[in-house]
């Protein structure tokens, strides 16, 4: 299985680069970079999940975080991981969430994500 992941570099050039199974076949990196990807599409912009995204846009003119559809996407990734938690973390403009996953094997995957606007 593979997905992409998009890294900004020092410079702040942005590219994209493979996530994959592992030598031991363990997809767990693959389900976190998409998680984080999802975290940032906008609300129906995957072009194979329609109801993967977060209403950003919304979010950001209505000043209301979108903590609902984050939830839904945790409960869309939460049967990959032995544990999966993402928060709004407080005060934060724009919205950041931060993604804490323990893996089936027991490795601690962590990850904070700002909502574009």
């Amino acid at each position: 299985m593979r997905t992409y992941g998009r890294v900004t570099n020092s410079d702040g050039s942005k590219i994209w680069l493979p996530v994959e199974t592992d030598a031991n076949g363990f997809n767990d990196l693959v389900y976190f970079t998409t998680m984080c990807q999802v975290l940032k599409l906008n609300l129906n912009e995957d072009p194979f999940y329609a109801n993967f995204g977060l209403p950003q846009l919304q979010a950001v003119q209505q000043g209301v975080p979108p903590d609902m559809y984050v939830a839904f996407t945790q409960a869309a990734f939460a049967p990959y991981f032995a544990s999966l938690q993402i928060s709004r973390a407080s005060n934060s403009n724009p919205p950041t969430y931060n993604a804490s996953a323990i893996t089936h094997q027991g490795a601690v995957l962590t990850s904070q994500t700002v909502l574009p606007t």
